[in-house]
């Protein structure tokens, strides 16, 4: 077993063509800062910190695969491993710096992930519109 945690967040990462590592950081920022966990009345209005939760960051370029065309996806959109890698490697360290716990997979490795989704929902941060 690679990466575990207990509370928190499974955080599947994908890179994409354009991505900088000023949004990477925008993004593991705003990560750290969402409002996701519930509060005593039930509420979502915890982040993590407040909940001493951890992430599973797993990357996954799969998240960018484009499916306007044909049956087979395209990953044209995700970047290539030698620019990704890194740039994952940064946002854990972003993650780690803002005094969360986080545990990995291995990039560009075939995982199995169990996760035990615990809230009524999924959230997708998507940074196109940013870049």
């Amino acid at each position: 077993m690679l990466g575990s945690i207990g509370r928190g967040a499974a955080v599947l990462v994908g890179i994409g063509l354009g991505d900088t590592a000023e949004l990477v950081d925008r993004q593991a920022d705003r990560l750290l800062g969402l409002r996701y966990f519930e509060d005593v009345d039930g509420r979502t209005n915890l982040a993590i910190d407040e909940v001493d939760g951890a992430f599973l960051v797993v990357s996954q370029f799969t998240l960018l695969a484009d499916l306007r065309r044909g049956r087979r996806p395209g990953f044209a959109p995700a970047a290539r491993p030698e620019v990704a890698e890194p740039m994952v490697d940064r946002f854990v360290d972003r993650l780690r710096a803002g005094g969360r716990t986080v545990a990995t997979g291995r990039f560009g490795a075939e995982m199995e992930l169990d996760l035990v989704n615990d809230g009524p929902f999924t959230l997708v941060m998507d940074s196109a519109a940013e870049r």
